[in-house]
């Protein structure tokens, strides 16, 4: 039989760092299996300007007050900090959560951080072509590390562009993360397939994890060979509704 796994995205926005401390270990507590932030500057959705924090410290916070969950960022964007500084960084935080960190990374894609950091934006295939380059240098620092992560630091790659992301998942995922409704799975599983096939891969080693609003999403993708089930929850001022993710935890246990 499958066994399930179940998540949270606590959006680090439209709420006080406190308010997303508390929901961090409201949703420990309830048993998610995963516990994730983003790597924006600024809010996605809402009020542009609104109250919103930093991925990486927001993660290192994370991994401290939590316990049980893994950790992670759905996903950092590999623009935004050298590629040897995230697997450092990452390193580190797995030290700090005792062993439970997920290094999860993407290309990039919201201009508005880009162009008010001071970052190059360019085209979809420079930043795609940067992560291509980014990979091999993660993995090796990794491997160089003294003292080395705790554990497997699993890497989860976001994304599913055909000849370039789906790839990069074949060749250095652990865990691969997109949204969409089953038939986009299927569609995506299949380019993956094939790209593990010529990488050599077995892709019985690669956890297929996703974006879910609700049970009836996770039933669906559950049918298709989706496994990890992630839901995002945003701030709502003084904290966050984290009832989405309890229902998630009585489908999983059920």
């Amino acid at each position: 039989m499958t066994s399930f796994r179940v998540g949270v995205q606590v959006q680090p926005q439209h709420a006080s760092f406190d308010a997303m401390r508390r929901a961090w270990q409201e949703a420990d507590a309830l048993g998610a299996d995963t516990i994730f932030t983003w790597d924006h500057f600024f809010p996605l959705t809402g009020e542009p300007d609104g109250l919103h924090f930093e991925g990486i410290t927001s993660l290192a916070a994370m991994a401290q007050v939590t316990e049980r969950a893994q950790v992670g960022a759905l996903v950092i964007c590999n623009s935004y900090r050298n590629p040897e500084l995230l697997a450092d960084a990452h390193r580190t935080i797995d030290h700090i959560s005792g062993g439970r960190a997920i290094l999860g990374i993407g290309a990039g894609w919201f201009k508005r951080d880009y162009d008010e950091y001071g970052y190059e934006f360019g085209e979809a295939p420079d930043r795609l072509r940067e992560l291509r380059k980014a990979m091999p240098r993660i993995k090796d620092r990794l491997g160089k590390l003294n003292p080395p992560p705790l554990g497997k630091l699993p890497i989860l790659i976001g994304g599913s562009g055909p000849k370039v992301t789906l790839k990069l998942v074949a060749q250095y995922g652990d865990m691969w993360h997109s949204f969409g409704d089953a038939e986009a799975y299927r569609r995506k599983n299949e380019i993956l397939l094939e790209h593990c096939a010529n990488e050599g891969r077995d892709p019985a080693d690669i956890e297929r994890t996703w974006g879910v609003g609700d049970v009836a999403d996770a039933e669906a993708l559950a049918e298709v060979g989706v496994t990890h089930f992630i839901v995002g929850i945003g701030g709502e001022g003084d904290g966050y509704d984290l009832s989405p993710l309890r229902e998630l935890v009585k489908w999983r246990d059920a």
